[in-house]
């Protein structure tokens, strides 16, 4: 029996791979809305669904792409207190960073920014920024003294 995964089944595959398997086992994995049995009407649709996710996905990189051009001609500058050796007080956080960016338009995720070393010293520091599995942008950060 050959089935179409309708979510990702250890041992068997992902979503959407085309599998064959036992009739009992395709029998149970079709009861429990795993599955749904391979026919030409159920393989035009999983191929119109590929395709439209495809295309998605490019629209997402080329959006991506496009904030990371945005994002690497771009510097945040953040006033900390110093004191009297020029050491900073605290360190910048991925919240601060991401909070900074969200008042610039960029709606990006503190869990996206990623911090190689801690943020606690004067002058600039590039900081990762992932926006999509495949686009990494590179974030100029500026501490200054107040």
């Amino acid at each position: 029996m050959r089935v179409i995964l309708l979510k990702d089944v250890k041992k068997q595959g992902k979503k959407n791979d085309i599998i064959e398997v036992k009739d009992g086992y395709g029998t149970y994995l079709i009861n429990n809305k795993l599955a749904v049995l391979e026919t030409k009407g159920s393989s035009k649709v999983l191929q119109r669904q590929t395709e439209e996710a495809l295309l998605e996905e490019n629209l997402l990189l080329k959006d991506c792409e496009n904030i990371k051009k945005k994002l690497e001609n771009m510097t945040l500058t953040f006033k900390v207190n110093t004191g009297k050796n020029g050491q900073v007080f605290g360190q910048i956080s991925t919240k601060q960073i991401a909070d900074e960016l969200k008042k610039k338009g960029f709606d990006i995720d503190k869990r996206k920014v990623k911090l190689d070393v801690p943020i606690n010293s004067l002058g600039v520091t590039n900081v990762k920024v992932l926006l999509h599995k495949k686009v990494e942008a590179s974030l100029k950060v500026c501490l200054k003294s107040r």
